[in-house]
């Protein structure tokens, strides 16, 4: 029989190796799944690995859709590090929409690029309202971040709801919900002729060195992540758990407030009902699959990236369900749970009568 054993010193190799094989067990079992379903299993995975990066427009597509993963990501591993629950990025990705979209639908043509900063500004502190209420919740009455974030997740979406089919519809849009596109003013600029990419990307990548020297060289990082780990420890040290607790949900929100009005004045330029495709709840697999560090986020925000843009590719051409990106998400989250158990604990062969123990899996 087999049989799980704690090891007495968590393993570095696995550490490094979890997310390497949870992305290839994800792919088998993808492969098998496209056989049941009828379709050939390499024609399917192709869909999925190679048209995604097999052409220069491919790859400029593919940052597209990595760069409000990156945003997001990179603030919910802040927080993740400082203990802090953040489940609501997507409720905070809506509200830096809104903050931001609000912003930029007062413009008018005569509007000059100095506003696009004031933009951006606009849906960080939308974020970060939004993910105030979480923390004043849990500040002071202790009510559980998970629950909380995730319940404003909803809120956002109606209240989003509530104004592009109300206040903010464009009149000249055919009734349908949607406000009016945005000022050049108000939108961001293009970074390569002929494609989407736009310079949100750009900024993203320019955040991960600095959350990186926020996290492992700041004073400041250094105290949110002992007070959400280690509350009495941050105590004794003179730290405070409240402001690690506000700290990082601030942080958060306002990094998922500035993927939402990235994406709104990016490749979209308006606010619609779907402004996300659910960018919020795919960041929480990315900043785990990332391991919690910057670099790790954006590798990570790219493979997620291929999963939405092979998943529409595969509805389109192979016929397949829309839901088959949400699968492949989660079969990668739940791969990478499965082998991130082999780094505190090693798979062993027991033998008839237990006389004897091989260690099968995980030695390293």
């Amino acid at each position: 029989m087999l049989r799980l054993e704690p090891r007495a010193v968590p393993s570095r190799g696995w550490a490094w190796a979890s997310p390497v094989v949870a992305v290839l067990l994800t792919a088998l079992i993808g492969a098998l799944l496209f056989s049941a379903l009828g379709k050939d299993p390499l024609q399917s995975l192709a869909t999925f690995f190679w048209e995604p990066i097999k052409s220069r427009y491919a790859l400029t597509e593919l940052a597209v859709k990595a760069t409000p993963l990156i945003l997001c990501a990179l603030g919910l591993a802040l927080c993740f590090r400082a203990n802090v629950w953040n489940i609501g990025a997507e409720g905070q990705f809506l509200a830096g929409a809104m903050g931001g979209g609000w912003l930029a639908i007062q413009l008018g043509p005569q509007a000059g690029q100095g506003w696009l900063a004031l933009v951006l500004l606009a849906g960080i502190a939308g974020g970060m309202a939004w993910a105030a209420i979480t923390a004043l919740l849990r500040d002071r009455f202790n009510a559980n971040e998970i629950l909380v974030s995730l319940m404003l997740v909803y809120v956002a979406q109606q209240l989003l709801n509530y104004l592009v089919f109300g206040p903010w519809k464009d009149p000249m849009a055919f009734n349908f919900p949607q406000t009016k596109m945005f000022e050049p003013a108000a939108s961001l600029p293009l970074l390569l002729e002929g494609s989407r990419l736009h310079l949100g990307f750009a900024l993203a990548l320019l955040l991960v060195p600095v959350v990186w020297l926020f996290m492992q060289r700041s004073y400041a990082g250094f105290q949110m992540q002992v007070g959400g780990l280690a509350p009495l420890a941050a105590r004794y040290a003179g730290f405070s758990s409240r402001a690690a607790l506000w700290t990082a949900l601030l942080v958060s929100g306002g990094f998922a407030g500035l993927a939402g009005v990235v994406e709104a004045t990016g490749p979209l330029k308006q606010l619609t009902p779907h402004v996300s495709v659910g960018y919020g709840f795919a960041a929480i697999i990315v900043a785990f699959v990332g391991r919690l560090h910057p670099v790790g986020v954006v590798l990570a925000a790219l493979l997620m990236s291929m999963f939405y843009i092979g998943g529409e590719l595969a509805q389109s051409r192979l016929g397949l369900p829309a839901a088959l990106t949400g699968i492949f998400q989660g079969l990668l989250l739940i791969c990478l749970l499965a082998c991130d158990t082999l780094i505190h604990s090693r798979l062993r062969w027991i033998g008839i009568g237990g006389s004897s123990a091989r260690a099968l899996i995980g030695q390293k």
